[in-house]
């Protein structure tokens, strides 16, 4: 199969709104994924944790897991705690890491999950929850979510 007749297939099966995973691996490993790095950044006093499933809105992730830091120094602590976490417990580095320098929004790409750490002013102005406000989402910890 050529890879335009993969991603025709691809495109087909979404649009038959076949419930089945887009990419080979993802799926419940992608949502253990998520929910491990979710607790990471809840134990680093995270707030605003949201799990938003973008499965069927978009084709490159099963989950987005969006939270805010208090600072730039604390997004970049949420950051490292990742990092160091999912490497150590699944043995995974992210695919691209984004924003590290400045700490305003930091993109861990995984794959299947994508993680964006936040400085509170930074999630006010992107609205990343509301873009995908009509996908199934979850609050994560004891924070309340941002609607």
């Amino acid at each position: 199969m050529t890879e335009s007749e993969s991603l025709q297939e691809t495109t087909l099966d979404r649009e038959a709104g076949a419930s089945t995973p887009l990419r080979e691996g993802s799926g419940e490993d992608a949502r253990a994924l998520a929910l491990l790095i979710a607790k990471t950044a809840d134990d680093m006093k995270a707030h605003d944790i949201v799990l938003i499933h973008v499965a069927n809105a978009v084709g490159y992730a099963d989950y987005f897991v969006v939270c805010n830091g208090n600072t730039d120094r604390q997004v970049k602590a949420i950051h490292d705690a990742v990092l160091k976490t999912v490497k150590d417990e699944r043995r995974v580095i992210p695919k691209r890491v984004e924003g590290v320098s400045e700490s305003r929004w930091i993109l861990l790409d995984y794959l299947d999950v994508v993680l964006h750490v936040f400085t509170p002013d930074a999630r006010d102005f992107y609205r990343l929850d509301r873009l995908y406000g009509d996908v199934p989402s979850e609050p994560y910890g004891t924070e309340p979510s941002r609607g």
